[in-house]
């Protein structure tokens, strides 16, 4: 039993600049999974994972030998492309094969889990993974804990979480994620990170279509329709988007902005008209779709 196993409320835990995210009943994991737009190499990577998950408890239950398998993931891939999404599912998929407990998703960052003081680190780490007993650890920009600095405290924080994950090995799953580059070199320049993370995951940026859907499927949502004249304008501003990205694109963040956006537009046009119908209240035009942007 670890001795770091105390309790930490929800509120506690957010004011340590780490996330709660209690996991969604109404539908199954793969169920959600399924309904996502796009990430189909990652669907079937989970879908590969889950089916070799239950041939091995098969297996086991009949008195067969089963090999180990590690439950701790990395997600590759650029801004907005879905990681911490699908990481929330997956910790309901792993409930439901009752490899956790809680299924729940524990989202943090380097800012988490380093201190600036000595002797604080191992203390605020492990405060974090606490809280993710019986569910997932998802670290995003993981290869941040290592810097140049020499005042560094973020191999303390890696090494307090090597020696949980094997303390904890039956209760606690990690996922680090970020980009591809920085997280292969990350995960390579530690011995103890390549033994425990040897499961890659990676999330492409999405198409222009699968964008355009996901910005569809945010109306949708909110029961907004949108005239066929502004689905072009609005391909084409999602086209003119890939084709100036870089590294930094936010994907499904960015639809949501532009989302956002029209909406705002929307509102200042409506305010303007005066003549406020059911019909424009739930309708988007061409004017509500910056082009330039």
């Amino acid at each position: 039993m670890s001795p770091w196993n105390n309790e930490i409320s929800k509120s506690e835990l957010e004011s340590n600049t780490a996330t709660y995210v209690s996991t969604p009943e109404k539908q199954g994991g793969m169920e959600q999974l399924t309904q996502l737009t796009g990430l189909e190499l990652v669907k079937n990577d989970v879908a590969t994972l889950v089916n070799f998950i239950k041939i091995q408890k098969v297996r086991a239950s009949k008195g067969m030998k089963a090999p180990s398998l590690s439950y701790h993931c990395v997600f590759i891939g650029n801004p907005g492309t879905g990681k911490t999404t699908v990481a929330r599912i997956l910790a309901c998929i792993y409930k439901e094969l009752g490899i956790l407990e809680k299924g729940h998703l524990v989202e943090t960052d380097r800012s988490g889990l380093v201190a600036e003081y000595v002797g604080q680190t191992a203390v605020k780490t492990n405060k974090i993974i606490d809280s993710a007993m019986g569910g997932i650890l998802f670290i995003d920009e993981a290869y941040s804990l290592v810097t140049n600095s020499s005042n560094d405290y973020g191999k303390e924080a890696i090494a307090t979480l090597l020696k949980r994950m094997e303390d904890d090995r039956e209760r606690l799953v990690v996922i680090l994620a970020g980009y591809t580059q920085e997280m292969k070199e990350f995960i390579d320049s530690n011995p103890g990170l390549q033994s425990r993370f040897n499961r890659y995951i990676e999330f492409k940026d999405y198409s222009a279509e699968e964008l355009l859907q996901i910005y569809l499927g945010n109306l949708k949502k909110y029961e907004y329709v949108i005239t066929d004249g502004a689905i072009e304008k609005m391909k084409r501003v999602i086209n003119k988007a890939i084709i100036n990205k870089d590294h930094n694109f936010g994907n499904a963040r960015w639809v949501r902005n532009i989302f956002e956006k029209t909406l705002e537009i929307q509102a200042n046009r409506l305010a303007t008209d005066g003549n406020i119908s059911n019909e424009s209240l739930t309708t988007i035009t061409e004017d509500d779709i910056i082009e330039n942007d």
